[in-house]
């Protein structure tokens, strides 16, 4: 009895595939909403901050340049993408408990960021992804 092959594409499996996808669309969301927050400060129907601006653009900035480093296989990718997310779960758990925390983080996001930050982290984490970046 033979094993079905994983299914990939050029080189890499579905799951990195669909990481990197759903990861460059979430960077350049966040990299575009957050230019246009720093841009119109005064959207009415959007409440922020400087902070929270600064923090978005950089949030997108740091998603994309890390999923282009998973995609390449780079170990740092790996690192900065768990980083990333960890930052992303503690950053919206306080916001959602209303302890101090990044001005401006809308409470009505915080539950599926934490939620898809916690994915990413458990699927890097698997033993086969793991090994691969990590050795």
């Amino acid at each position: 009895m033979t094993k079905n092959p994983i299914p990939t594409y050029k080189g890499r499996s579905l799951g990195i595939v669909v990481l990197i996808a759903a990861q460059l669309l979430i960077g350049g969301i966040h990299v575009f909403f957050g230019l246009l927050l720093l841009a119109l400060e005064n959207l009415s129907f959007l409440q922020g901050t400087l902070v929270y601006d600064v923090y978005t653009v950089a949030f997108g900035i740091l998603t994309v340049v890390f999923s282009v480093l998973i995609w390449q296989g780079n170990k740092i990718g790996w690192i900065g993408t768990i980083a990333v997310s960890l930052f992303v779960i503690a950053a919206d758990s306080l916001t959602l408990l209303d302890l101090p925390s990044i001005p401006g983080i809308p409470k009505f996001a915080g539950f599926g960021e934490i939620t898809y930050s916690g994915l990413i982290i458990v699927y890097l984490c698997t033993r086969q992804v793991r090994t691969k970046y990590l050795g």
